[in-house]
């Protein structure tokens, strides 16, 4: 999918949701308009109408620049600019009107350690070990429901692999935006389509020689090839939808249709589980509930859950993993040299 450019005026009166940074999805049902705001949580626009004048120039604006037809024969409509990504279903295949859906994919890194201490998105003694366990190379799941904020949390963790590791993200739409959030490290991003898919990027990506392989989600037989990629060494991260890092490895199975839990347990190393809630008067709130360590030695499999509803344990590193801390200079990997 090419990438285009909108002027300010082709968004009409979707421009101010548009320029709020605290917004990050704007969705249209056919008769109203619903945001999802990074504090404020879902909402919907009290008072927005669109007319269908608007809606028609809109995707015909889009259909035009993507050299594409929009009607009821092709009544899908897919397109991305460099921050946005945008799909319109046409309304002969809703009995709701025409659906209008707009992401938005910034190039920023809205984690960081004082933002998750003043939000109490976890303990600072999590991220250190999480800090250390990146510089490590250590192989990382970030698991949740849909949009609790999972890829925020890999990008967070991206500023901890060390330059000099070589990185190549895989996705079907660009989110993690690596080389912008991390402009003096080595990198490249690999988009996915009907010509190039995960199977054949991560294939790819291997030859590539990377130090790290990052997958914005996994959601089916790819996570075959992130395995394999474990396998060889390559520290990798990726984002599974699951409700507790205990079920990480059975997820993996039923992706890949087939039991892979030595494998999983052999190749991955941490998990780590990040909730969203709506609290009243409060709005969004985003937390790790878990984390959990993976190993298997001597044929026997074994998670270590360590971090749980803002607890946190120091539990025996398995010697897999110890030997990753000591190679990458890190003797307490609780504890964060300065």
């Amino acid at each position: 999918m090419a990438e285009l450019y909108l002027e300010d005026e082709v968004f009409g009166d979707l421009l101010p949701f548009i320029r709020d940074d605290q917004i990050t999805d704007i969705n249209y049902n056919g008769s109203d308009l619903w945001v999802d705001h990074l504090t404020r949580g879902r909402y919907r626009a009290a008072g927005y109408q669109a007319d269908k004048g608007f809606l028609n120039r809109f995707s015909m604006r889009i259909a035009n620049l993507m050299n594409r037809s929009f009607n009821q024969y092709e009544p899908l409509l897919e397109a991305e600019t460099d921050e946005l990504r945008i799909s319109i279903i046409h309304e002969s295949v809703t009995n709701t009107g025409r659906s209008i859906s707009i992401r938005k994919t910034p190039g920023i890194r809205r984690l960081n350690r004082r933002r998750m201490l003043d939000t109490g998105y976890c303990t600072e003694e999590l991220d250190i070990f999480m800090a250390n366990a990146v510089r490590a190379g250590l192989t990382l799941v970030a698991a949740g429901l849909p949009g609790a904020g999972k890829t925020e949390y890999l990008k967070a963790m991206t500023a901890y692999i060390p330059a000099s590791r070589k990185v190549i993200t895989v996705e079907d739409n660009l989110e993690i935006r690596y080389r912008t959030i991390n402009p003096d490290k080595d990198g490249i991003e690999i988009k996915v389509g009907d010509t190039f898919s995960y199977g054949k990027a991560i294939k790819a990506s291997m030859r590539q020689l990377p130090g790290w392989l990052i997958l914005s989600e996994a959601r089916s037989l790819e996570v075959q090839y992130l395995l394999e990629s474990m396998s060889t060494g390559v520290s990798c991260m990726t984002t599974i939808h699951t409700d507790d890092v205990r079920k990480i490895p059975d997820r993996i199975c039923s992706m890949m249709k087939k039991d892979v839990t030595d494998d999983v347990y052999s190749f991955l190393n941490l998990g780590v589980l990040i909730g969203c809630y709506n609290v009243p008067g409060k709005g969004i709130c985003r937390r790790i509930e878990q984390a959990a360590l993976f190993d298997r030695s001597q044929g026997v499999n074994t998670m270590t859950v360590f971090y749980e509803d803002g607890r946190m344990t120091r539990p025996k590193i398995p010697e897999t993993m110890m030997r990753k801390f000591a190679f990458a200079g890190i003797s307490d990997p609780f504890y964060e040299a300065v």
